[in-house]
């Protein structure tokens, strides 16, 4: 094979295409340097991606606490893990069924979706329904199904389904397949690009999620993540405020690097799930574009 000659626009395409991606990456490479930082370095200088002076005293306050934040680890890795396959199929089932044209009430039905887009019923009927009817308080469900199920997802994958041919799902069930079966052997095979992406969503909509474990968990042993760090936040941010007013307060937060633990927070939150993103890469483009142009 001969080896193609490199062109100069193809090379001012590379260097795009490199300084592009390099910009995308120096706001997580900042917010690594500034997870290493003091406290006083980043207030006299700003954050920088290679500090003066080099400090792991942020993951050390926030590894103090290594058990809750294990834990936290455990119950996050659970929830993203089961509510992102649930969201799935829930979501998958649904698409599938509003893209058959013979669905009785099918129009009906789209709208019903579509409504919960633009309204919701408020957050207080929304707290009564989830504890009082749906007894989710204080369980591993309440940080899973209130998030289950997603208008956009599932007219993402409507609409993907919408163009595979009506002859296809035709021909199995006069072999004798259930629909079940048309879903889970024909429509998921070929939809890989389109389930890729909403899993991409649903996994990162658990992983990041710190508003059901607010509202529905009190039991801190099924804390996610998300809620354990806000907390730590929230208390150095308490003693911030105290340090004004008491010597004590002030003395506890000398050794308390604020900025370089909402980095280091940050770092750690997001570093874990930016791993998933290179298995689906190859589909999410094609997904997105394709189930949001279709039908």
């Amino acid at each position: 094979m001969k080896k193609e000659k490199m062109t100069v626009g193809k090379a001012l395409v590379y260097i795009y295409v490199i300084l592009f991606a390099l910009i995308c990456l120096y706001p997580f490479l900042l917010t690594m340097g500034g997870s290493l930082m003091t406290d006083r370095e980043a207030t006299l200088e700003g954050f920088k991606v290679i500090p003066s002076d080099i400090t792991f005293d942020s993951y050390r306050l926030i590894w103090a606490n290594k058990n809750m934040i294990l834990n936290g680890y455990k119950v996050t890795i659970i929830v993203t893990i089961l509510g992102t396959c649930c969201s799935v199929i829930v979501n998958g089932m649904m698409g599938y069924g509003l893209s058959r044209r013979q669905l009785p009430g099918r129009a009906v039905v789209n709208l019903y979706v579509l409504i919960t887009m633009l309204f919701n019923g408020g957050m207080v009927s929304w707290y009564i329904v989830c504890s009082r009817y749906l007894h989710l308080k204080d369980t591993l469900f309440a940080l899973i199904v209130p998030s289950l199920v997603n208008a956009w997802n599932i007219f993402l994958i409507r609409n993907y389904f919408s163009g595979v041919p009506e002859e296809m799902s035709e021909s199995a069930k006069l072999d004798g397949a259930s629909e079940f079966t048309i879903f889970f052997r024909i429509y998921l095979i070929l939809a890989k690009p389109v389930i890729a992406t909403v899993t991409l969503f649903a996994a990162l909509g658990y992983w990041n999620d710190w508003w059901l474990g607010l509202m529905l968990i009190d039991n801190t042993e099924l804390h996610p993540l998300q809620m354990l760090l806000r907390s730590m936040m929230a208390n150095i941010q308490y003693l911030q405020t105290m340090s004004q007013q008491s010597s004590e307060a002030q003395s506890m937060l000398a050794n308390v690097p604020g900025n370089g633990v909402k980095m280091a927070m940050t770092v750690i939150t997001t570093g874990p799930i930016i791993l998933l993103y290179p298995f689906l890469q190859r589909y999410f483009m094609k997904g997105i574009m394709v189930g949001a142009v279709k039908g």
